[in-house]
């Protein structure tokens, strides 16, 4: 039963950890003022706010493993919906990606992240992962699979505790690379937030239209029991 919780939340889990807009962010508070400071601030935010959110839906749908209950058509229901919305949105930043040549600019509240106070470094992380609509959609269906498995009391906390650190793996992977790797890594760093945000409509199109389309196919598999 852990294991199927486990494989049933890794693809939402990805698709949380390899959003474009936080690393772009967490790359650009740690090339800051107390960047070492801030990142983990940051990151202590995004786990917080992630796995409240988690915790939240599982708590909300904790029914949703009976399928005949109402938590489980509710929840195969939202899953269709929240399929659809992740392929619109999926189309739409697709539609809206810069052309070959275009020059991507950084956003302006992400260019202003290098100076940032240590509470606002915490709330950011916080809202990015859990108040986030795109990271709140993926993380309803996460959990919501979750319970789905049947998994109870430690075999839940681990399957959740996954989804988490799964879906900071790149926030994480960030900051110990700033910590451990001096000058090389505030290098390697830099390049990989240029590439984020000159492909980000791109990345975010492909995995949003990906996982929005996993996400109907098991809120449709579901309707049909």
């Amino acid at each position: 039963m852990l294991i199927q919780a486990i494989g049933a939340v890794l693809p939402a889990a990805l698709a949380v950890a390899l959003s474009p807009f936080p690393l772009i962010g967490i790359v650009l508070i740690l090339a800051g003022r107390h960047g070492r400071r801030n990142g983990l601030l940051f990151t202590v935010g995004w786990i917080a706010g992630l796995g409240i959110a988690a915790t939240l839906v599982v708590f909300v749908f904790g029914g949703a493993d009976n399928p005949e209950s109402p938590s489980s058509a509710i929840a195969d229901w939202g899953r269709v919906l929240a399929g659809l919305v992740l392929m619109v949105l999926g189309v739409r930043a697709w539609w809206q990606r810069p052309g070959v040549h275009s020059e991507t600019e950084t956003p302006r509240w992400m260019a202003s992240l290098d100076d940032v106070s240590a509470l606002r470094a915490l709330v950011l992380g916080a809202l990015l992962s859990g108040a986030n609509p795109k990271n709140l959609v993926l993380t309803a269906s996460a959990a919501t699979s979750i319970v789905e498995t049947g998994a109870h009391n430690g075999d839940l906390t681990v399957a959740v505790t996954v989804f988490v650190l799964v879906g900071s793996s790149t926030v994480l992977g960030a900051v110990l690379i700033h910590l451990l790797g001096g000058q090389r890594a505030a290098s390697f760093l830099d390049s990989v937030r240029q590439f984020m945000i000159t492909n980000s409509a791109v990345i975010t199109a492909i995995v949003l239209l990906l996982l929005g389309a996993s996400i109907l196919g098991d809120g449709l598999a579901g309707l049909g029991r």
